[in-house]
């Protein structure tokens, strides 16, 4: 093909092309379309079931051009009219965030932007909006400024880079791994095993810490297991402790298992994925001992109330977490005079990611931490007011949560177990609230996690009108 002819033919394909680079014009359309949806939505909150679920029938791409008014039609029906609604305050089911709109803002900005933050050398500006908000965290828990961080996907991306880091350090590998010992709570999150069999470390012996009435890892039985291992020949390495389990809010003893980790030189981990902001509350003393972990997790999609997608591991081994993250390429060779902690790719197992330093720095620089603050005291005492409830109406609560997270049951007196369960399928029926289940101490209970920002005391009200409802049906 010769030049004329390459010219021709690119003139043709870029009138295609360039339809992807609309006009200011549709743009301006686009945005104010997408605008009124989004202000029409958050107005209507307070007035949509927390939970329905209809069958997708509409969402297949066939390669076809919509208008912007169908895709949002689409949208409504098929996704936001359908499952949990997690941008509402009736979402109390799993441990729900709620997304500020200022985070939403910092996400158009952006997408729109879209510079690279992974590296340095790519976008100095996100980069360091990334490495600010790992500075601040480190302020929050009191980590030394040589720790090292990255902002993540959320706690299971978290956990892996914390582990792969602890593994590192150990040098579990090769014949050790059958020999290393992990040591957990039952209340650990899933994450947790995940990450391990991810990283390679299926094989490790873990140990199950009993707890106690509270649901918080007994220290004296974890460092009889530690103790046990060691005499058996067997190689502790790492501590699992959770500072507000997604089950029962509970925090495990920090500062004890802290105590044990030093003495045994174990790498101590603190899974802070939900609880952790809470350290900014009036609950704060149940967090001592936390700046004491060799690495920890939080989520700001949780804690902070910002839209999903934004976790956060602090580590104080930068060397082990280089060690395990950090490559060269040749096609990167310009970078390569930085400082490595610069970029956060060096941190982590993502070198092309979103750019999410900015949803957090955002509404931060914004709103200031009161409000977020505020909201966290809000919550814990929404719980109380909302175990009282249920207590006058005749339920069982659990034990007194460490943070926003509890659990009832109503006492049938036959058949409660199965009895329960069907309290709990004419909540999802019904819809007003969302609440999830789970089985602790070997009773199927529900439970309740009040964190989305939007959850106010009317909330509360109109879920304990819906149990008080639904339990009318099967008594």
């Amino acid at each position: 093909m010769n030049t004329e002819a390459i010219i021709i033919q690119l003139n043709k394909l870029s009138k295609t092309s360039n339809l992807l680079d609309i006009q200011q014009n549709e743009r301006t359309e686009i945005a104010e379309l997408v605008n009124e949806y989004a202000n029409k939505f958050i107005s209507g909150l307070s007035d949509v079931k927390g939970f329905q679920q209809n069958p997708v029938t509409s969402l297949s791409i066939d390669n076809k051009s919509s208008t912007i008014e169908h895709l949002l039609d689409i949208y409504q029906k098929e996704v936001v009219e359908n499952g949990i609604n997690a941008a509402s305050g009736k979402h109390l089911g799993y441990i729900p965030g709620g997304g500020v709109f200022t985070g939403a803002v910092a996400d158009f900005l952006a997408a729109v932007t879209n510079p690279f933050s992974s590296v340095y050398y790519a976008s100095p500006g996100a980069a360091s909006i990334e490495n600010e908000v790992i500075n601040w965290l480190k302020k929050v828990f009191s980590f030394p400024e040589t720790a090292v961080g990255c902002l993540s996907s959320g706690g299971s991306i978290s956990t892996l880079i914390a582990f792969t880091a602890a593994r590192d350090k150990h040098h579990v590998k090769n014949e050790r791994v059958q020999k290393s010992v992990v040591y957990l709570s039952e209340q650990v999150h899933h994450s947790t095993q995940k990450a391990l069999r991810i990283i390679g470390l299926e094989d490790v012996v873990i140990r199950y810490v009993p707890l106690d009435e509270h649901h918080r890892m007994k220290s004296d039985e974890l460092l009889h297991l530690i103790t046990k291992d060691v005499a058996e020949g067997l190689y502790p390495f790492l501590i699992v402790a959770t500072a507000g389990t997604t089950d029962t809010g509970a925090v495990d003893p920090l500062n004890e298992i802290a105590d044990i980790a030093l003495k045994h030189h174990l790498w101590f981990h603190v899974d802070a994925a939900y609880g952790g902001f809470f350290i900014l509350t009036s609950r704060k003393h149940l967090f001592k001992g936390l700046e004491r972990a060799d690495s920890m997790i939080v989520d700001p999609h949780k804690g902070l109330f910002l839209p999903y997608g934004v976790g956060a591991v602090l580590i104080k081994n930068a060397t082990a977490t280089l060690h395990s993250n950090y490559y060269e390429a040749n096609y990167m060779q310009d970078a390569s005079e930085d400082e490595l902690i610069k970029s956060p790719a060096n941190l982590s197992p993502e070198l092309t990611k979103h750019f999410r330093g900015l949803r957090v720095w955002l509404p931060l620089r914004y709103h200031g931490i009161e409000p977020f603050v505020a909201c966290l005291e809000e919550k814990l005492l929404l719980v109380k007011y909302f175990r009282e409830l249920l207590k006058e109406n005749g339920f069982l609560v659990g034990t007194e949560p460490d943070l926003s997270v509890s659990y009832f049951r109503y006492p049938f007196a036959i058949d409660s177990d199965k009895k329960n369960q069907q309290l709990m399928k004419e909540i999802h029926l019904d819809g007003e609230v969302f609440l999830s289940s789970s089985v602790i101490d070997n009773n199927f209970v529900i439970r309740i996690a009040i964190l989305a920002f939007r959850t106010k005391k009317e909330t509360i009200d109109r879920a304990m009108a819906m149990i008080v409802r639904c339990l009318h049906k099967i008594k």
